[in-house]
């Protein structure tokens, strides 16, 4: 996922293909351009190579999710701390977390979302300044469609107004009428536009490109409905406490702020109900629920906070010295998993080795002494520490972990283009990975089994090993095939072919 973006936007740059996207020079219309104009700025300003930087626009939308779930625990008429709470459990539950290096555009359409439905619940609440709310509302829930379609109409917009009505009902709507009709038609005009735009002028490319999205959806990653019962472990460390903010009956009665538990929790159940009836499914389809889940969570820990040194029953104490012992655990064996993963290679980053060594393993103590004399803020606040730590210090680490002796990158190949005056093709779709690495456009001649030959003499071809005999078969005749060089993205000991590929040097006899 990551790669065919970051892949779109550098052609937005290098080709100019702004409004129609491509990918390897072929049309991409799958996903509205939003999420990789701002990918594409990013990497104008800091370069088009830099990953950091083209991860960085996510990175930007999950801090901008956090705060928009803080400013709408405000709204709940919850207190700050517990509202700084929910915004802390939301970006560091395991997928947010985690998208930030995956750079799908998910994080996009469901912030921008968040938004919208920050300045609609106001728009429902508030008496004053209707249109306001209205027009705000409507210009991030445009900027939501604009980043991935409809999806999260579905998954967030879609649940966050039917748990409304359950808990807040929805009353008081003659005079916001007009104002309402005004945000319908501006968010439909501002997510719409490029659809319109693109299928009137590339109709063809357009609706092929539709036609296999729509099967997707009935065809591809199909899981059975209950496939999603498992939301609550997408929260990574907050994975227990999130389960125990869902069992309603024990919580409704420990909360202070019950219409607003009810309002997230009915959000939560109602997001993952809508997921499953979908019959493709995936782990990270999964943010939305995290997003009402954080707030969810976010009564439980407020709870602990003001009780947990006061709880008797070991059936509230055990769950919480399990997760967070768990936790402080981890922590403390951070520096010895790295040693013994890293091996030699811990010496290479030295300084990130010996910061997140000593401040996983610091963080772990602590957290082991605060749990004891039943401080459960501190253990709190520690276990967010123990998440940025281990961004901050511990992802430059990620690097030595490629122990595959066979890596080659694609990329050298563009100098052996120039040395010998040719130009490159595929045989097949060419892998995202192995497209971004090669930076440039590997045009694929060989479609509905169909080889289509290049016409200059030379030129070189890039194909998976099970089809050497099938493009040998076809080129013999007339041409010479020399196996130069396999190139191998593969990281790790795992072995995908579709990372690989043999390069062949083609020449007319």
């Amino acid at each position: 996922m990551e790669a065919r973006n970051f892949i779109t936007a550098r052609e937005m740059v290098q080709e100019n293909h702004w409004v129609f996207t491509t990918i390897n020079g072929e049309a991409r219309y799958q996903k509205p351009p939003l999420p990789t104009w701002l990918t594409a700025i990013s990497g104008i300003i800091f370069g088009l190579n830099n990953v950091f930087a083209l991860r960085l626009p996510a990175a930007l939308m999950v801090l901008f999710s956090g705060i928009c779930i803080y400013f709408l625990s405000l709204k709940l008429n919850l207190p700050k701390k517990q509202s700084l709470n929910n915004s802390l459990i939301l970006v560091t539950s395991f997928y947010i977390f985690a998208i930030i290096i995956e750079a799908p555009w998910d994080i996009f359409a469901h912030g921008f979302m968040l938004a919208g439905l920050y300045f609609l619940f106001r728009f429902f609440e508030e008496k004053y300044g209707p249109w306001k709310n209205a027009v705000l509302a409507a210009i991030f829930v445009g900027f939501s469609i604009m980043s991935k379609g409809p999806v999260s109409l579905f998954a967030v917009f879609l649940p966050f107004l039917i748990s409304y009505g359950i808990v807040f009902k929805f009353k008081g709507f003659k005079t916001k009428f007009l104002p309402l009709m005004g945000f319908v038609i501006l968010f439909i005009i501002i997510g719409s536009w490029w659809f319109l735009y693109v299928r009137l002028a590339d109709p063809k490319a357009f609706l092929e490109i539709a036609a296999k999205e729509t099967e997707n959806w009935s065809s591809y990653n199909i899981k059975p409905f209950y496939y999603y019962w498992n939301f609550f472990l997408q929260s990574g460390l907050w994975a227990i406490p999130a389960l125990i903010s869902l069992l309603y009956p024990y919580l409704i009665k420990r909360v202070e702020h019950k219409k607003a538990y009810q309002f997230s929790f009915w959000w939560t159940i109602i997001a993952v109900i809508l997921l499953s009836v979908i019959p493709e499914k995936k782990a990270r389809y999964l943010v939305p629920v995290l997003i009402p889940l954080a707030i969810n969570t976010g009564f439980y820990i407020q709870y602990l906070m003001n009780n947990f040194s006061k709880l008797k029953r070991k059936t509230e104490t055990i769950p919480v010295y399990f997760n967070f012992g768990l936790i402080a655990a981890i922590s403390i064996s951070v520096p010895f998993a790295l040693f013994f993963l890293l091996k030699d290679a811990w010496q290479q980053h030295l300084i990130s080795y010996v910061l997140t060594s000593l401040s996983t393993f610091l963080i772990g103590i602590f957290m082991i002494k605060n749990l004891y004399v039943s401080k459960f803020q501190k253990v709190f606040y520690l276990a967010i520490l123990f998440m940025v730590s281990l961004a901050s210090f511990g992802l430059p680490l990620s690097e030595s972990l490629n122990k595959n002796t066979d890596f080659k990158s694609i990329n050298s190949l563009h100098q052996f283009e120039k040395n010998n005056e040719i130009i490159s093709y595929s045989i097949g779709e060419m892998a995202p990975e192995l497209l971004w690495d090669y930076n440039g456009i590997l045009k694929d001649i060989y479609k509905n089994n169909s080889l289509k030959i290049p016409s200059e003499p030379n030129f070189g071809l890039l194909l998976m090993s099970e089809d050497v005999e099938i493009i040998e078969s076809q080129l013999n005749t007339d041409y010479n095939l020399k196996l130069i060089e396999t190139y191998n993205l593969n990281v790790g000991s795992k072995k995908k072919e579709r990372l690989i590929r043999e390069f062949y040097l083609v020449s007319k006899k």
